[in-house]
């Protein structure tokens, strides 16, 4: 009998990946571009045959910039702000060619019947959050997202693909590879990204705290929480001096950034997910659906691959 693997894909990372990383020159046969699309599919494809999941989710952004972590941090995306709306969620810094393709991978992701999952006011990554935490049986999320490192766990068997050299080249990221490559525990990553900040993401960091000062500090005290303690209490919290003037002094003056940025940083895992039945179909959920988007859109190779992988795997 098949072991229970759950697998959760950060549907955007990849279908951003698929569209940058495949000519715009593959095209449907009325000459629109389809290479998100047909990425998209083949990574799926590619990535069930290695890792032979029972169970899927293509996690959604139902809101990418969810207005309660801009409350709490403006500059949170900012910078990939387009339009900003005030009933709807802002509009993103998407290409147009890419953006008219999303609407057309929601339709073969169902006509295929894998799940797709969001959550109102969050993100992917909080979906997966939720999704990877006490989820009964091995857990691969798939990203090009470092923020996904805090969610790694090698007692629970959650550990991320990481996708950013490509799908083809992606690394298999447990808590000895964070702890390698940034000098903390995955535990840790999510302070770690505050103190040091991420551009990408709009996340400013302490000023003048850098990868390795971060995880200094990390490795001395632990949490930010003992962190902040010993710089505002340094005679109470800190009886060994291990935290200098310097970093004291940056640590103080950030204060109300850091009183903020590890509640935007943490990925939600509690939210209410109930009602998705993740079991990686066996056979299409809408066969003739599937095959006239396929036959339409120029999709019939990378549909036809996948269908055969999901049926060696019924």
């Amino acid at each position: 009998m098949t072991s229970s693997r759950l697998m959760l894909l950060d549907t955007a990372s990849l279908y951003f990946r698929a569209f940058f990383g495949i000519p715009d020159t593959v095209t449907a046969p009325d000459g629109t571009p389809v290479n998100a699309v047909r990425g998209l599919v083949d990574f799926v494809n590619r990535l069930v045959e290695e890792y032979q999941p029972t169970h899927l989710a293509c996690c959604w952004d139902d809101d990418w910039r969810p207005q309660w972590r801009v409350d709490l941090l403006p500059s949170y995306k900012a910078h990939r702000v387009v339009a900003e709306r005030a009933a709807d969620p802002d509009v993103e810094e998407v290409p147009d060619p890419l953006q008219k393709q999303v609407p057309l991978i929601r339709a073969v992701l169902d006509a295929f019947g894998i799940a797709v999952v969001g959550a109102p006011e969050m993100e992917a990554d909080d979906v997966i959050g939720t999704l990877a935490t006490d989820a009964g049986m091995p857990v691969d999320i798939v990203t090009g997202d470092r923020d996904l490192f805090q969610l790694v766990d090698d007692e629970a068997q959650v550990r991320v693909l990481y996708t950013a050299r490509g799908v083809g080249k992606h690394e298999r990221v447990d808590n000895d590879w964070v702890r390698a490559r940034y000098g903390v525990d995955a535990a840790q990553y999510a302070a770690f990204a505050t103190l040091r900040g991420d551009s990408s993401d709009g996340l400013p960091g302490v000023a003048g705290v850098g990868d390795k000062t971060a995880a200094t500090l990390l490795g001395r005290f632990g949490t930010l929480d003992a962190i902040v303690a010993a710089a505002t209490d340094p005679e109470g919290s800190d009886p060994e001096g291990r935290l200098g003037p310097g970093p004291r002094g940056k640590i103080k003056a950030s204060l109300d950034y850091l009183e903020v940025a590890p509640r935007v940083v943490a990925v939600v895992r509690d939210l209410d997910l109930a009602g998705h039945d993740l079991t990686l179909p066996a056979t299409p959920a809408d066969p003739e659906m599937l095959a006239a988007i396929a036959e339409q859109w120029g999709l019939t190779s990378p549909v036809e691959r996948l269908v055969d992988t999901l049926a060696a795997r019924g």
